[in-house]
């Protein structure tokens, strides 16, 4: 199939990964199966994913790091969209279902719950990567365009840090119900950890690195006519 052929694996999984979350609510909304509160799991659900895509977008420079595997750094901007995507439809569920556009009540709620404000605040902060994710913005804003991108060092952790505080738990005492949070949080620490020079440095010289090399032909030795 022709399409197929326009796409790597890798950008297949992608897709189907990024939509897979979509498609598994109106499947479950069509068969009667989706929870009795429903526009607090829709809310919930399109979080996660918002995050979960945003973290593996930080992925991306580690792998290849590690294996040297450069198609994935080609996919950091899908992934980076793909969450911008869920980001904002988890807020338009948010102020629009949930809330129903009452903008004043929104607005104590934001300040009754303050892990509220760091969600608007990592939303905010999202928006100017996705507009400026395209090629034409590395050449209008040259140096900045890579500042303005380094913000996603802070806009994940702030991400996390709103999913956590927005669970029934304490994720700094290991009560309630911290399990996920903390799952994110360690995973993020781990890849902005091998972010860090020395760190990236040794992970590029280990061996693995090699793993989707495609080793180069021995050359034939030149025989001397002479």
């Amino acid at each position: 199939m022709k399409i197929l052929n326009r796409y790597t694996p890798l950008q297949i999984a992608i897709h189907v990964y990024a939509w897979s979350a979509i498609v598994w609510i109106i499947i479950e909304l069509l068969t009667g199966t989706f929870s009795i509160n429903p526009i607090q799991e829709l809310e919930q659900r399109t979080g996660r994913h918002a995050i979960t895509l945003l973290v593996l977008s930080l992925l991306c420079t580690p792998l290849n790091t590690l294996f040297g595997w450069k198609e994935v750094l080609k996919r950091r901007r899908t992934l980076g969209l793909y969450s911008l995507l869920y980001a904002t439809i988890h807020v338009l569920i948010f102020v629009h279902l949930d809330y129903g556009l009452a903008w004043s009540l929104i607005a104590r709620t934001v300040f009754d719950k303050p892990y509220i404000i760091v969600g608007a605040i990592t939303f905010f902060m999202l928006i100017p990567l996705g507009v400026t994710s395209f090629d034409i913005w590395k050449i209008r804003l040259g140096k900045n365009w890579k500042r303005l991108h380094q913000t996603v060092y802070l806009i994940a952790p702030l991400a996390v840090l709103h999913y956590a505080w927005s669970k029934k738990g304490d994720i700094f005492a290991l009560s309630g119900d911290i399990a996920r949070p903390l799952i994110y949080g360690i995973v993020l620490a781990i890849f902005l950890l091998m972010r860090i020079p020395a760190v990236r440095k040794f992970l590029a010289s280990l061996p693995t690195r090699s793993l989707f090399h495609t080793p180069k032909k021995n050359q034939e030795p030149k025989v001397d006519a002479s």
